[in-house]
């Protein structure tokens, strides 16, 4: 028997010396180290020793079964470290992997665009908060508390006094407050009204109004300035019309047209801004002079803009983060 316990040991280590790799260390764990492999069944074999000789067997065996297993798990954790080494090794001459860098949004193109062509009419960029008073959204710019106007905008009041701004207007309220005339300024950012959400509408989106106050400001600068404005941004062939309106903050009030022929559909008028003289109640509230001063305003939605500047006919895409359409522009 401890001759037996001897060939196996012997055998063990030959056997141990050839495995390569997990594979066939695994092989090796099978035929010695499983329930069924040679070290079990010399275990087996105990019962059929003699007890003279069993004291001096078991104590053979014992050593052979940590000798094999010590071995064994010695050899495991070297090829595992060696395979883990091999996963992680960087071959330096492969050439390099593309780096796939993200495009800006269309919103954030589109506003970077209005920016640009305004920052060139002289307009420098101010900028709000989008939790506004009442009294910045609805109150100063000629909102009284039951001016039938404001059920013209759906708002998200957060308390009695304060809600998520329906327009960037609140802006040139405290731009006004802030500093003196002259101004001239572009508002951009987000809105919020409580719309019902379709492919034309949505309960948030993005605009930009513009604000000129100085003495002697007139409607025909205004018309001058938009017109400046839509040509660069929709082309110099651009159809284009002012149509009489009606703000609370502006008088008198107008809306600017474009004509929109998408491809396979009929041509037609699209209103794309609402604008207007500043009306001299704003003006009185922010302490300005309306006998010296004067002034115009405009607005326009920015995800209206690119629709129309861009052939798009739900709103909704804008917001879906699918890479398919965002990657086209």
């Amino acid at each position: 028997m401890i001759d037996k316990i001897d060939e196996t040991r012997k055998s063990f280590d030959e056997n141990l010396s050839k495995v390569e790799n997990l594979t066939s260390l695994e092989d090796l764990r099978i035929k010695f180290l499983s329930r069924k492999g040679l070290v079990s069944q010399l275990f087996e074999s105990l019962k059929d020793v003699s007890k003279e000789e069993k004291p001096k067997v078991g104590q053979a065996l014992n050593q052979l079964k940590i000798h094999t297993q010590s071995k064994f798990d010695e050899l495991k954790e070297k090829l595992e470290k060696g395979q883990k080494s091999l996963d992680e090794f960087v071959d330096l001459t492969l050439p390099g992997r593309k780096r796939v860098i993200g495009s800006k949004h269309i919103i954030t193109q589109t506003l970077d665009e209005i920016k640009n062509i305004f920052k060139g009419l002289g307009f420098s960029i101010y900028e709000g908060p989008e939790l506004e008073s009442d009294y910045y959204n609805f109150e100063a710019l000629n909102f009284p508390p039951d001016h039938p106007a404001r059920d013209m905008q759906d708002t998200f009041f957060v308390t009695d006094k304060f809600l998520l701004r329906t327009h960037t207007s609140p802006v040139q309220i405290r731009l006004m407050k802030e500093k003196k005339p002259p101004l001239r300024a572009i508002m951009p950012g987000k809105v919020f009204r409580n719309e019902a959400i379709s492919a034309k509408s949505y309960c948030l989106f993005h605009q930009v109004e513009g604000l000129y106050v100085d003495t002697d400001v007139t409607f025909a600068e205004l018309k001058g300035t938009l017109v400046a404005f839509v040509k660069q941004f929709f082309g110099q062939d651009i159809k284009y019309r002012f149509r009489a309106s009606f703000f609370p903050f502006t008088e008198p009030s107008a809306e600017m047209d474009i004509w929109w022929e998408p491809k396979g559909k009929q041509g037609r008028w699209m209103e794309i801004l609402g604008c207007g003289m500043v009306d001299p109640n704003v003006l009185v509230n922010v302490g300005i002079d309306p006998e010296i001063y004067t002034g115009y305003a405009f607005g326009m939605g920015i995800e209206r803009t690119a629709m129309r500047k861009y052939g798009i006919d739900d709103i909704r895409i804008l917001f879906d983060n699918d890479k398919r359409f965002l990657t086209q522009f």
